[in-house]
C-alpha cells in the first residue's frame, strides 16, 4: 500500500468521524472474520493481523483433518482496499467497514483466501485482454424467529398481521407486507454504495429476491457480501430471520443466486459474446462450452453444503444439468433476450449459501477454458431441460471427489487452494453424516 492511499483512508476515516473500525475478510463460507479496532488504534498502512488457520476453517468452526497452513500456527497481514470502504449504517456510533485483502509479510497474497483467488481469475483475463462484467441475483427467505433449529422455520407475519397463503410470485402486494423492512434494507444499501435494481416477490412462501446492477467481478462480491449482512441485520431489527440457506424449508423452492455474465475486450470495450454485425461470436459458444464443460467439477463451489442439493431437483425452478437456451428457464445455462451489446449468459447453478466470490470465480474460469480451448456447445434447448437426463453431481462427496480429479481447474485455481477446499468440505460432509435426522428415527427407529 502506498503512502498516498494509507493517508487518503485516513481522511476519510476522520472526515466521517469514525470511532471503531471493522476489519472483515471473506472466509470460505463467505462469512465476515477479521477484528473491531477502535478509530485512534487503526493504521491502514500498517494493517493488522489475524492467524491464517481462520482461512480453513470449516463452517461449523472446526477445521479438516489435514493442516493447510503452517504447523507453527502464524499470522497473515490484513490491507485494506480503499475501494472497499464503507459506514456501517446501523451502528449507533460512526463506525467504519473496510474489506481487507490477506497477503503473507513478504507481501505475496495468501493463496486460500477466497478474495484473492477471484483476483487470480481476473487476471488470467486481464493477461487475455479481456474484462468480464456480471449481474448477481440473490434470493431469500424472510421467516419467523426459531432458536430451536429442530423445529421447521416458518412464513413471518406481515404488516397484516398474517403470514402469506400459498405462493405469490412476483405479487407487489405481498411484497409491500414487509415494507418497512425493505425501506431500511434500501436505506442501507445506499448508504454504503450497494448497486441495487430489482425487488420482487420470488415462487416461495415469504421468498425474495434483489438483483443487483451489472459491473466489475471484485467489486461485485463484495457488494453480495455485504449485502447478505445488510439483510440479516435487517431483519433481526424488525423480528424475523433473514436466511440465505439455498433450501430452508420443506416443500418450498430453494434460494439461488444466479450470475450474468459478459465479457469485454479490453482493447475496444466491445462485447466479446457479439460480432460486429450483431450475430452471436465464437468466443459466446467457446464460453458456453466451457461451462458445460467445467461445470460439474467445479460444483462445490456453488453447491458447497449438503443442504445444498436438496435444491436441485426436477421441476423446481432449479437446474438439473447444463442444457442450455435461448430464454430458457429450465436450463442451467440461459442466454436472456438482449441487444448484441448486452448479450450474456446466465449461470442459474448456483445456490445462494454459495461464496460469490468463489462462485463468481469459478464461473468465469470454467468459460474462459472454454475460450481458450474452444470448446463446442451442445445445440440450444427449446423445450424443457427438465425433461434430460441429471448431468451434475447429486452429492457434495461426489462433488468434491470429482474436482479434486479436474487438473484444469486446479491450473486456474492453484492445487493448494482446491486441495484445501476439498479437504474442508469433506470435513463438513463427514460431521454432517454423523447426525441421525428426525425422518430416520420416525421411520426407521422401530420398522425396520
Amino acid at each position: 500500500m502506498t503512502a498516498d492511499t494509507a493517508a487518503a483512508i485516513e481522511r476519510w476515516l476522520d472526515q466521517h468521524r469514525i470511532t471503531e473500525v471493522e476489519c472483515l475478510i471473506p472466509d470460505m463460507a463467505g462469512q465476515a472474520r477479521g477484528k473491531i479496532v477502535p478509530r485512534h488504534k487503526y493504521r491502514p498502512a500498517e494493517g493488522l493481523r489475524l492467524p491464517m488457520a481462520v482461512l480453513e476453517m470449516t463452517v461449523t468452526g472446526a477445521y479438516p483433518e489435514q493442516d493447510f497452513t503452517p504447523v507453527a500456527d502464524p499470522d497473515m497481514r490484513l490491507l485494506p482496499d480503499p475501494a472497499a470502504l464503507r459506514l456501517v449504517p446501523w451502528a449507533k456510533e460512526p463506525t467504519a467497514q473496510i474489506i481487507h485483502d490477506c497477503v503473507r509479510f513478504d507481501g505475496a497474497p495468501v493463496e486460500l483466501a477466497p478474495r484473492n483467488v477471484l483476483k487470480r481469475i481476473l487476471a488470467e483475463y486481464e493477461a487475455d485482454g479481456l474484462q468480464p462484467i456480471v449481474a448477481p441475483e440473490i434470493e431469500f427467505y424472510l421467516v419467523q424467529i426459531e432458536p430451536d433449529e429442530d423445529i421447521p422455520l416458518k412464513p413471518p407475519v406481515g404488516r397484516t398481521q398474517r403470514t402469506e397463503a400459498g405462493m405469490q410470485s412476483f405479487s407487489i402486494d405481498a411484497v409491500n407486507e414487509y415494507d418497512d423492512i425493505f425501506d431500511v434494507i434500501y436505506d442501507w444499501c445506499e448508504a454504503q454504495g450497494l448497486q441495487l435494481d430489482t425487488l420482487i416477490h420470488e415462487m416461495g412462501t415469504a421468498q425474495m429476491e434483489v438483483n443487483l446492477d451489472h459491473g466489475e467481478p471484485l467489486a461485485l462480491a463484495d457488494q453480495v457480501f455485504l449485502f447478505k449482512r445488510t439483510v440479516r441485520e435487517a431483519a433481526i431489527r424488525h423480528g424475523m430471520y433473514a436466511t440465505f440457506m439455498a433450501k430452508p424449508m420443506q416443500g418450498q423452492p430453494g434460494s439461488a443466486m444466479h450470475l450474468h455474465q459478459s465479457i469485454l475486450e479490453r482493447a475496444s470495450g466491445r462485447n466479446a459474446f457479439s460480432n460486429p454485425d450483431g450475430s452471436p461470436s465464437e468466443a459466446f459458444f467457446h464460453f458456453i462450452g466451457g461451462l458445460q464443460t467445467y461445470l460439474p467439477a467445479a460444483m462445490p463451489f456453488f453447491a458447497p453444503y449438503i443442504n445444498s442439493y436438496r435444491r436441485l431437483s426436477r421441476h423446481t425452478a432449479a437446474p438439473i444439468n447444463l442444457s442450455w437456451g435461448y430464454d430458457n428457464r429450465t436450463c442451467g445455462l440461459r442466454v436472456p433476450n438482449a441487444s448484441p451489446e448486452a448479450r450474456r449468459v446466465e449461470n442459474r447453478l448456483a445456490g445462494v449459501d454459495a461464496n460469490p466470490y468463489l462462485v463468481i470465480a469459478a464461473s468465469l474460469a470454467c468459460g474462459l477454458l472454454g475460450m481458450r480451448q474452444r470448446l463446442q456447445p451442445s445445440e440450444p434447448l427449446t423445450g424443457s431441460a427438465y425433461e434430460q437426463p441429471h448431468q451434475l453431481p447429486r452429492h457434495l462427496d461426489d462433488a468434491v471427489e470429482r474436482l479434486m480429479t479436474c487438473r484444469p481447474l486446479a491450473d486456474l485455481f492453484g492445487e493448494h487452494f482446491v486441495h484445501a477446499y476439498g479437504a474442508i468440505k469433506a470435513a463438513e460432509y463427514a460431521e454432517y453424516f454423523d447426525v441421525i435426522s428426525p425422518w430416520e428415527r420416525r421411520y426407521l427407529l422401530l420398522n425396520v
